[in-house]
């Protein structure tokens, strides 16, 4: 039945991207590493302008990073050096991932689409949780972080697998993440300013 629901790939082939996008935001490299074995052992299918991510080397180099990435949070002022580079990282992987669902549409809807949802998506993401590991470097002396960064690594790998397996639940999942970072960044940000204006005016 569902077979004659219009525009019903297009449907999923977002929640997909915006998922895997999203598994972006919490690591880089672990979604592009998943995604790259999943197409390698063709248990995905891959179209012919992303046969690099099925490619050996591919899956190599970001198997490699991803456990490169993974044990550099654990190691202090790495991780915030990390901080720093991770957003545009992010929206660059996400926004690559998401593209890979749309090869069919034209280069420029394509990628137009890539970068406003699956980058987007990404770099909220990714900017809420260094902001979130901003904030526990401040308030644990860094102690916390170590917490923060096992969560992220269990976000990516969660929302890879949904983004595969289950892809409208994990699409579902990324758009409330990027509305709970919106509104609690939002919230943060107005808390910082009253701050610093009371420190001001004292």
């Amino acid at each position: 039945m569902l077979d004659h629901v219009p525009f019903l790939p297009y449907v999923l082939s977002a929640f997909i991207g915006i998922g895997l996008a999203a598994a972006t935001g919490f690591r880089v490299f672990l979604p592009m590493f998943a995604v790259s074995l999943a197409s390698y052992l063709h248990w995905i299918p891959t179209n012919e302008s992303f046969e690099w991510l099925s490619g050996l080397p591919t899956l190599i180099t970001t198997g490699i990073a991803t456990v490169a990435e993974i044990l550099a949070y654990y190691i202090p002022f790495i991780d915030h050096l990390l901080d720093t580079i991770s957003v545009p990282m992010a929206t660059v992987a996400g926004s690559v991932l998401f593209a890979s669902q749309f090869a069919d549409l034209g280069t420029f809807p394509q990628w137009a689409l890539a970068l406003i949802a699956g980058g987007g998506t990404a770099a909220t993401i990714s900017s809420g949780f260094a902001g979130l590991r901003a904030a526990s470097t401040a308030t644990t002396g860094g102690l916390g972080n170590s917490v923060v960064g096992t969560t992220e690594t269990a976000g990516a790998g969660i929302m890879t697998v949904l983004a595969m397996a289950m892809p409208i639940l994990a699409g579902i999942f990324a758009i409330i993440l990027v509305i709970l970072v919106v509104v609690y960044g939002r919230k943060a940000w107005r808390k910082l300013r009253s701050k610093k204006n009371v420190v001001n005016n004292t």
